[in-house]
């Protein structure tokens, strides 16, 4: 008896935890897929153009360090926007060791459009992120032209020639003080294709875009690769100087413009791409790691409950079925599945407008489970001292001097 006895029920226990941590994540699923903002849909993009009676001036502010490699794709396209007011761009180079400037320079004497000047902050002082420090000298140089909007606009982002006009025609038809567009992120690679639909796909989770243009709606976001800011709010928000040392500075500036009584809009893009490569593993999990601990507010229980929950909404569907499966347990094997199946088909819209095959939406637990290492190697750094860093340049706390890397 004491030898085949307790067995049974040992087995019992353990299919009993697996079948309630099964239930409550296919009531997880469901509180996301019907109450969540429709994160999971994505046809959240700028209306049809309807075009303004008068084109406010816009000046454009391009932050750009050690990006050489990516500007012959991305700058002439900034050059060439067919905007019918007056626009013109400022890129802030940032101390780039790769000549940035130099080559930012020749691009514009070669392909011409809209006027590029090229400014130089130095080095930023203790309590600002290099970005930050770069954006404000854009601003300031761009403020002596008095544009009514500006466009901060990420060195590795390629326009389409409306790009501009559409924005600034959404903002005055829908009285936005911010209209940001998630860039298209490139999806060559192997990894890009399993990771970068996920990345959006989280962030989308995190901040419903319906959400972000309701009236009433505390839920403030922005995608910093493509970001009009009316230059009225930025001047109310105190916007850059309020986040000065915010190193996710796009969610930081859409929060502080909320804050201040503007009006946010954030989309998915159609002709807004990112063109910069993340071939491997590696170079996705430090676009990762080096700001999902600043996410958390560097808050170990906020870090906790993360990985907590990312286990119970993502890893424990495939884990139930799989186990239901094995000890003969329908029940627990079907709340598993089911959690899954809502899981995989709230990812396939992501997926599609990615052009990915539906295929990897199954895959999505497996993603999840890397994004939970990389979240907890970011807190790894930073309690190191490593910090979060742009460019070279790493925080290792909030406020902290910038140190070269």
């Amino acid at each position: 008896m004491s030898r085949f006895g307790p067995a049974p029920w040992g087995r019992l226990r353990h299919v009993s935890a697996v079948v309630w941590s099964a239930a409550g994540s296919l009531a997880a699923w469901s509180w996301l897929l019907l109450c969540q903002g429709w994160f999971w849909r994505t046809d959240v993009r700028l209306p049809p153009l309807r075009e303004p009676r008068e084109w406010p001036p816009v000046c454009v502010v391009v932050p750009a360090r050690d990006e050489a490699a990516v500007l012959p794709s991305s700058l002439p396209s900034v050059l060439a926007q067919d905007y019918p007011g007056r626009a013109e761009v400022f890129l802030v180079d940032d101390g780039s060791t790769d000549g940035t400037a130099a080559l930012a320079r020749e691009l514009a004497r070669r392909h011409g459009g809209l006027p590029l000047t090229v400014g130089s902050p130095g080095e930023p002082p203790p309590g600002w992120t290099g970005k930050l420090w770069a954006v404000r000298h854009g601003i300031g140089l761009a403020r002596a032209r008095g544009p009514e909007y500006l466009l901060l606009t990420d060195a590795d982002i390629a326009h389409a020639p409306d790009s501009l006009r559409r924005l600034v025609a959404a903002a005055r038809a829908g009285t936005y003080d911010v209209v940001s567009q998630m860039a298209r992120l490139r999806v060559e690679s192997r990894w890009e294709r399993l990771v970068v639909p996920a990345f959006v796909y989280f962030f989308a989770q995190l901040y419903p875009f319906r959400r972000i243009g309701r009236e009433g709606s505390r839920t403030a976001a922005a995608a910093g690769g493509c970001v009009l800011l009316r230059a009225e709010a930025a001047e109310r928000a105190r916007v850059p100087e309020a986040i000065r040392g915010a190193v996710i500075d796009d969610v930081a500036l859409a929060r502080a413009v909320k804050r201040g009584g503007g009006r946010l809009w954030l989309g998915l893009a159609d002709r807004v791409d990112s063109v910069r490569p993340y071939p491997r593993l590696g170079d996705l999990w430090r676009m990762v790691s080096r700001s999902a601990y600043a996410q958390l507010r560097h808050s170990p229980p906020l870090l906790a409950g993360t990985v907590a929950g990312l286990v119970l909404v993502y890893l424990v569907p495939p884990v139930a079925a799989v186990t239901g499966a094995v000890a003969g347990s329908p029940v627990t094997g079907g709340l598993g599945a089911a959690a899954w199946l809502v899981m995989a088909g709230t990812y396939v819209p992501m997926l599609r407008y990615y052009r990915q095959p539906v295929w990897l939406a199954p895959l999505l637990p497996f993603t999840a489970l890397l994004y939970l290492l990389m979240t907890v190697d970011s807190a790894v750094r930073h309690h190191r001292g490593h910090g979060a860093a742009w460019k070279g340049r790493t925080y290792a706390r909030p406020g902290a001097v910038p140190e070269e890397g």
